[in-house]
């Protein structure tokens, strides 16, 4: 296990529960690509509503249900690994997406038990 701590970046990335990379869920496909490339760790989360550029509204509301949920996935490392993120980005995500990239600091960064 690698060690991060103090000022590092957090990048988020927002596509939706439909998006595909070689017929598999981006999200998986991300996430798995992520652990391969030696990431220090990402987490999936999905949505329960959300809109984008064009303003479609996406929900999981039983009246208006989508099957094109949003999906955020968020990775902690340090500056130098998302460099290398950028162009796997770049890569697998074709449709459309939004990815912001901040500084955080982490305090805490073990493995479980």
């Amino acid at each position: 296990m690698r060690e991060i701590d103090g000022e590092q970046t957090l990048v988020r990335i927002f596509i939706g529960e439909s998006d595909r990379w070689r017929h598999q869920p981006l999200a998986d496909a991300l996430l798995e690509r992520l652990r391969k490339e030696q990431f220090a760790g990402a987490t999936v989360f999905r949505g329960t509503a959300g809109f984008g550029a064009r303003s479609h509204l996406h929900t999981s509301n039983i009246l208006r249900l989508s099957e094109d949920l949003p999906i955020v996935i968020e990775v902690v490392d340090t500056e130098e690994q998302m460099e290398r993120l950028l162009p796997i980005l770049d890569e697998m995500v074709t449709g459309g997406a939004l990815v912001t990239m901040e500084r955080a600091r982490v305090v805490r960064y073990t493995g479980g038990q």
